[in-house]
């Protein structure tokens, strides 16, 4: 096991992060958000480590390297002495590859790491765990600009929240004023907790709703296009809007605004998830659901992947599909989550139709 490397001056860094925050802190807890981000370490001085805040707990994590227990002390003493920050400190080790959390807790603890707690973000409710059968928090905090945006936008209109993990988009658009909400993922567990966050905010079936399916086999049918797999032998070629035997048919159908948030890279039988490589894959589905003057949002989290590149594909691919784009803005997540250069690792651009 590695041990992460501690800088000498730590708790100053631990300073000097919560001071830059300080305007930002308050306007989050303004609007009624007690989730964000209190350290990134990549840029603020100790690479692999992130300290979040969620509700009435602060979650410490590593990627790469073990945290030495010294340091967790020393986070934790800064952090009991700083207004307003929870009491509880939980500590998950992700720097195995492939493991879900390499450290114990306490007994106590390890029980309270997996109880449901309602966390917020401006203003709307969220279910979470410290700890659950995955590996990453239940709500994505540095989407937190795009849930706001969304907000700001959704009134009256249709919304399709692609790869939707535990719905965070959908259950914010629905509560509101989303005119109908739909929420695609292929994963029942992450969709329960979007079920769950959608019963805190007081949502029915007549305003969201949750599709546990393969993003390729409901977005293609969605956009009137064939959707893949294996073919038995001596099927004919699949024609426009052909399924697959055994795969649930759906009608097309159109949304007001599409929000597409992929992982870096999956595989089903429809279809792969690729980002470096074939973007193009994922974003043609969603862009002939949207509507004629809607708007498509998509997210880019490879670090690698240059923001200007990656705008100009998605403007190509959308005109060789028929359907050129009008207008591209660009935003970035909020200050507790800085870049060294303004260019974040997450890339968020908003396409109108």
């Amino acid at each position: 096991m590695t041990t992460l490397e501690m800088p000498t001056n730590f708790p100053e860094l631990l300073f000097s992060a919560w001071n830059a925050r300080q305007t930002l802190l308050q306007h989050l807890h303004e609007g009624d958000t007690d989730c964000y981000r209190l350290f990134h370490g990549t840029v603020e001085g100790v690479p692999g480590m992130t300290i979040d805040r969620y509700g009435d707990a602060l979650l410490v994590q590593t990627f790469h390297a073990s945290l030495p227990p010294s340091a967790l002390l020393v986070l934790e003493s800064f952090y009991r002495q700083c207004e307003g920050m929870p009491a509880e400190v939980y500590y998950n080790d992700r720097s195995l590859p492939g493991s879900r959390y390499t450290n114990a807790l306490p007994a106590e603890m390890a029980s309270t790491a997996k109880t449901a707690r309602i966390i917020h973000e401006l203003g709307i409710k969220f279910t979470s765990r410290i700890r659950h059968r995955g590996q990453d928090p239940l709500l994505f905090l540095d989407l937190r600009a795009c849930r706001r945006f969304m907000y700001s936008i959704c009134q009256n209109k249709t919304v399709l929240n692609l790869f939707a993990y535990t719905c965070g988009i959908g259950v914010g658009a629905a509560s509101r004023g989303a005119a109908f909400v739909t929420n695609v993922d292929f994963a029942q567990s992450s969709l329960d907790y979007g079920r769950q966050s959608a019963a805190l905010n007081g949502l029915g079936d007549q305003q969201i709703e949750f599709i546990e399916d393969d993003f390729f086999a409901v977005t293609r049918q969605f956009a009137g296009l064939p959707v893949g797999g294996r073919m038995h032998p001596g099927e004919r070629k699949r024609g426009a809007g052909s399924v697959p035997a055994g795969v649930l048919k759906r009608a097309p159908r159109q949304f007001d605004i599409v929000f597409l948030d992929p992982p870096r890279w999956a595989k089903s039988k429809f279809g792969t998830v690729d980002l470096i490589r074939d973007y193009a894959s994922v974003f043609k589905p969603a862009l002939l659901a949207v509507a004629d003057g809607g708007q498509l949002i998509c997210t880019n989290n490879v670090a690698s992947v240059d923001a200007a590149e990656w705008i100009d594909l998605l403007q190509r691919s959308a005109k060789k599909a028929g359907r050129p784009v009008k207008a591209v803005d660009t935003m970035v997540p909020d200050a507790d989550f800085p870049s060294f250069d303004g260019s974040p690792p997450l890339k968020i651009a908003v396409l109108t139709l």
